[in-house]
């Protein structure tokens, strides 16, 4: 089964949300098929740091990324999520 990466940004609630907890958050909430390959933060402005994920997830869904955004969307402690980018693993 093929699978795209997909680069998502995610805003935390607060500045005091810790983003290795909303990261372990995340990726116990993934269902099966989907994983977090790679994480890093970025700096937004006054103490605010996004977290980014390269997730990678079955070609098929239905739907697109959609499904995955409210999944991100649903889970405590995320604010806003934005879809960087979505490509085919080799």
């Amino acid at each position: 089964m093929a699978q795209v990466a997909v680069v998502v940004k995610i805003l935390p609630e607060d500045v005091e949300t810790p983003l290795n907890e909303l990261k372990t958050r995340i990726e116990q909430s993934l269902p099966q098929g989907y994983q977090v390959k790679a994480s890093d933060e970025e700096p937004i402005a006054f103490g605010l740091k996004a977290l980014r994920l390269l997730i990678a997830m079955p070609e098929e869904t239905e739907g697109g990324t959609e499904p995955l955004e409210n999944l991100l969307m649903g889970i405590p402690g995320v604010s806003q999520v934005e879809v960087e980018a979505v490509y085919r693993l080799p």
